[in-house]
């Protein structure tokens, strides 16, 4: 049965379907949706979860496989297919279809995530075999006629409320891109009290602002490894006026993201697919800044820019008698691998580069 991903909660709330297929290019309300049948399985039970990444080489006898072992700690499970950009193939077709046979004597879940299915697709014998005990979430972009009302509901989530016109602006000034809306939404608020009601001027202040200097692009600098860029991002978001505290989320943000990665590398896992556990999920052309700041900063060097970032954190709170901006510079520095500007006396936490 066929749900949009707006509707997807209501409908999982009302049963847990055996299959859900999300398909669709759009990142964000394609993360939400894979985000909201993994809440599902967990509140109906399933704590166990199998994930299947899905890469040219993959032996799609594995999933018949996963699904005939019995959990010794559990009677049900979540399996997670992701496929991603691949294609699914003969030789993954059938095992669908295989699969399909086997729902009925089986208490587990599948949730199969892909890109886009067109109507030859979803009139194949896998997917109709899937279907019928299912879910089928298509994942499109926002038209633009309901993009500000998409928006207007979505600053809600972030308990925030917003104009439609000021919602409208927004999907103009990220060019309808969801996922960079979404952040917008987030800074804002980070800036904003709960509740707060925001116009047109505040949306085009707030996102003017950071539009030269953006906060994701210092984030990008330094996984990159980009010192002189780093530095002059830092200098031109403090000269635009742009709030201390969401500086510091960006960075904090990444450092966490790069200590999850090094922890699935440590276990084993190939890169691709740590970048895929992360939430959200690391896209290919994010890929090489992360493989790359990986490289450059182990495990030891994380843990130390996490208690700069805390000891920040509690200077934006007050607590802490630290310089907000050197410190957030010396914090953006490190992470590129350069050198801070305060003298050791006065930056008691500094990280030395041999570190």
């Amino acid at each position: 049965m066929k749900v949009f991903a707006d509707q997807l909660p209501g409908a999982l709330s009302k049963a847990l379907p055996k299959v859900v297929i999300v398909a669709g290019d759009e990142p964000l309300q394609h993360r939400d949706a894979c985000d909201a049948v993994r809440a599902a399985a967990r509140q109906a039970g399933i704590e166990e979860r199998e994930v299947l990444d899905i890469d040219a080489n993959f032996a799609w006898g594995r999933l018949l496989e996963a699904a005939s072992n019995l959990s010794l700690f559990a009677t049900s499970k979540l399996m997670e297919v992701r496929l991603g950009t691949h294609k699914l193939g003969q030789e993954g077709s059938k095992a669908l279809a295989q699969y399909a046979e086997t729902i009925t004597n089986s208490d587990d879940m599948l949730l199969l995530s892909m890109g886009k299915l067109d109507g030859k697709q979803q009139k194949s014998v896998w997917f109709k075999a899937l279907d019928k005990h299912g879910l089928f979430v298509p994942v499109w972009p926002v038209d633009n006629s309901r993009l500000g009302y998409w928006l207007r509901d979505r600053a809600s989530m972030h308990g925030l409320q917003i104009d439609l016109e000021a919602a409208r602006l927004l999907g103009e000034r990220t060019e309808g891109n969801l996922l960079a809306a979404d952040q917008e939404l987030q800074k804002l608020s980070l800036i904003h009290p709960q509740g707060t009601r925001l116009n047109v001027e505040s949306i085009a202040q707030g996102v003017e602002d950071s539009s030269r200097f953006d906060v994701f692009n210092l984030a990008d600098a330094c996984l990159k490894g980009e010192v002189s860029r780093a530095s002059r991002i830092v200098q031109g978001l403090r000269s635009e006026g742009v709030e201390a505290p969401i500086v510091l989320w960006a960075l904090s943000r990444e450092l966490r993201t790069l200590l999850s990665l090094h922890q699935h590398l440590d276990q084993g896992q190939s890169f691709e697919h740590a970048c895929k556990t992360q939430k959200p999920m690391i896209f290919d052309k994010r890929r090489p800044a992360y493989q790359k700041a990986i490289k450059r900063l182990p495990m030891k060097r994380l843990h130390k820019l996490l208690l700069m970032a805390q000891r920040l954190d509690l200077a934006v709170k007050g607590a802490a008698n630290v310089p907000l901006w050197p410190g957030l510079h010396d914090l953006a520095m490190t992470m590129a691998g350069g050198k801070g500007i305060l003298a050791e006396t006065a930056w008691t936490y500094r990280i030395s580069a041999n570190n």
